[in-house]
């Protein structure tokens, strides 16, 4: 038996274990079990291209015509993304586009609705 420990978020104790980050498969919260790490993820705030904090759950609009990588395909201006997930990296935006599929994006592209 493992001795993980519960969700901070949720409070499920299925939680399990992931290379350096502890995940909760029911509501997708990652976290690291050092205090350095959980510090650093809440001073990190994410703003979109108008300045606006961004949350997890947030409604955004794409700013600007996007390409997508590998294909001749383009996300349209105006394109609303609903339901973000922020993660960290160059890519900051975690998300679904309808007719796309799940892809991530950079917030300073976005707006938030």
């Amino acid at each position: 038996m493992s001795n993980l420990p519960n969700c901070p978020k949720c409070k499920s104790e299925y939680t399990y274990e992931d290379g350096h980050l502890i995940i909760c498969p029911e509501c997708s919260h990652e976290w690291s079990l050092t205090a350095q790490e959980e510090n650093d993820d809440e001073s990190r705030i994410i703003k979109d291209s108008n300045g606006n904090v961004l949350n997890d759950g947030d409604t955004v609009s794409v700013i600007k015509d996007l390409k997508v990588k590998g294909s001749s395909s383009v996300i349209k201006i105006g394109t609303k993304v609903k339901n973000i997930r922020l993660i960290e990296g160059d890519h900051d935006i975690d998300c679904k586009i309808d007719g796309f599929g799940a892809m991530q994006l950079k917030s300073e592209f976005v707006k938030k609705i």
